[in-house]
């Protein structure tokens, strides 16, 4: 079951550049998806046209079904997006915004504490929650915004370089958590230049180059007759 569906996208900035260039790839259920480049390369770009805070001229984007630009509050029911700096509403407790972000998402009073209590003990935030978001460290303001992305169980969760700045403990933790979403039938798509990492977590994985994919498939299939991922990364990108 395809969960997220990119069609020949087509982002334009300015006079006529083209950030991403006919982009078009497929996430489907359980997949772990990498996508990998250069900084300016257009991964963050993508990434929020995925999530609908980025407009687009050409091409459509679906998320389980539905499209992004005709359907965008279905969409963003089950998705989860965390950016590589959230910003967070630094006046509340971390207990006060999980919970407003409950509330936004309608979960029930019942699984939200069961959530938060896991996910808070598993990341070792559980007693700073009584404390306002300004006196948290950069490493838990991601581990909070973490959590808050986790507490509606989306069916897509999409991340921009999600282990720059967390702790190597968070940074397992996540990976663990993103597995057991997958066995349950999500998927999770993230951008990352840590190729160590794209190559042990993901099945799948994408390489965009000035706005093109110029690799696309499983990672056993790219890794055919290379020895790393970082093999396959430095052949796509030799001509740069």
């Amino acid at each position: 079951m395809n969960i997220l569906e990119i069609k020949n996208y087509t982002k334009i900035y300015g006079k006529g550049k083209k950030a991403c260039d006919d982009v078009s790839l497929t996430v489907e259920s359980g997949d772990i998806f990498g996508f990998i480049g250069h900084n300016g390369a257009g991964k963050s770009t993508t990434i929020r046209a995925i999530v609908g805070v980025l407009d687009f001229e050409m091409g459509n984007i679906e998320i389980d079904g539905h499209d992004v630009k005709k359907e965008p509050i279905e969409c963003k029911k089950v998705t989860a997006y965390i950016p590589d700096n959230p910003d967070l509403y630094e006046n509340l407790t971390g207990l006060q915004y999980l919970n407003f972000v409950a509330d936004a998402y309608e979960v029930s009073e019942k699984e939200r504490q069961e959530l938060i209590e896991d996910y808070s003990k598993r990341f070792e935030i559980k007693d700073a929650l009584v404390d306002v978001i300004s006196s948290y460290s950069h490493g838990m303001k991601q581990k909070l915004a973490i959590i808050s992305a986790l507490i509606h169980k989306p069916k897509l969760l999409v991340l921009d370089e999600p282990f720059v700045g967390l702790d190597p403990k968070a940074a397992f933790i996540l990976k663990e958590i993103m597995h057991e979403m997958c066995n349950e039938g999500c998927a999770v798509f993230f951008s990352t230049h840590v190729l160590d990492v794209a190559e042990k977590l993901c099945n799948k994985i994408a390489i965009i180059k000035k706005g093109k994919i110029i690799a696309n498939g499983k990672i056993e299939d790219l890794l055919q007759g290379k020895e790393s991922l970082e093999d396959v990364f430095l052949e796509a990108i030799k001509d740069e």
